[in-house]
C-alpha cells in the first residue's frame, strides 16, 4: 500500500488522466447530455402541466440513475487489457479504485446539475429548499459513483458482462436510491431539515460503507 502523501499524488494524476481520456472522447459525454435533454424534454411534451412533487421527484431521479449507469459503467468495461496492465505496473490499487469514484463523482454532479437545469427550464423548479435538496444531489451522486465504479470493476474482470453488472447492482442501489428520493421529496416540501437527519446518516453510512469495501477488497481484485 502507498504512503498518504504518494497515494494523494498518484490520485490527482490518475483523475487528470480520466479527465484528458473524457476530453478526448467527447461524445460519450455528449451523449449523455442528449440524452438527460432528451428525457426532460419528452416529459416536458408528456405532460404539458404543472407535475405533483412525487412525480416530479420519481422523475428526476430515475433520469439521473440510467445517466448515472451510462456514465459511470464504463469506468473499467472500456479498459483494455494493455492499458490496465499498464496501470497496475504504476500505481496501486487503492490509488486506482479512489481516483475513478472521485472522477465518476465529480462526473455525477455535473450531470445532476445539468438535469436540474433542463428540468427547470422545461418542467420547472419547484424544490422550496434547495441547499438541502443539493445535499441529496451530493449524497445522492457520490452513492451511485460508488457503487456503480466498483460493480463495474467487478463485471470487468467477468469478461464485461453488462448483466452481471446489473444484477449486482441492483440490491444495493434500490435501497439507496428509495432513501434519496424520501430525502429530496422533504426538501421539495420544505420540511425542516431536523426530519431528514436520519436519511442524511443512512446516505452517509452506506458511501461510507461501499467506499471503504472498495478500498479493501479492490486490491484483491486488481491483482486477478
Amino acid at each position: 500500500m502507498a504512503s498518504g502523501k504518494y497515494m494523494l499524488k498518484e490520485i490527482k494524476s490518475l483523475i487528470v488522466k480520466e479527465i484528458m481520456l473524457e476530453w478526448k472522447q467527447k461524445y460519450a459525454f455528449n451523449g449523455l447530455l442528449l440524452y438527460v435533454a432528451s428525457t426532460v424534454f419528452i416529459c416536458y411534451l408528456s405532460f404539458k402541466q404543472i407535475i405533483d412533487p412525487p412525480v416530479w421527484n420519481a422523475l428526476f431521479w430515475i433520469i439521473l440513475l440510467f445517466a448515472a449507469v451510462n456514465a459511470v459503467a464504463k469506468s473499467f468495461m472500456q479498459e483494455t487489457r494493455g492499458r490496465q496492465l499498464y496501470m497496475y505496473t504504476i500505481a496501486s490499487a487503492q490509488s486506482v479504485i479512489l481516483s475513478k469514484i472521485i472522477y465518476n463523482l465529480l462526473l455525477m454532479l455535473l450531470i445532476s446539475l445539468i438535469n436540474l437545469l433542463f428540468y427547470s427550464l422545461f418542467i420547472g423548479n419547484i424544490v422550496q429548499d434547495m441547499p438541502m435538496f443539493m445535499l441529496g444531489l451530493l449524497l445522492g451522486s457520490a452513492g451511485f459513483a460508488s457503487v456503480l465504479t466498483m460493480i463495474s470493476a467487478i463485471a470487468s474482470r467477468a469478461g464485461n458482462n453488462t448483466t452481471l453488472m446489473a444484477i449486482l447492482s441492483f440490491p444495493i442501489l434500490i435501497p439507496m436510491l428509495i432513501t434519496i428520493i424520501r430525502f429530496s421529496k422533504n426538501a421539495i416540501d420544505g420540511l425542516a431539515a431536523t426530519v431528514n437527519y436520519q436519511f442524511m446518516v443512512m446516505l452517509l453510512g452506506l458511501n461510507v460503507l461501499v467506499v471503504a469495501l472498495s478500498f479493501l477488497l479492490f486490491p484483491y481484485l486488481w491483482r486477478e
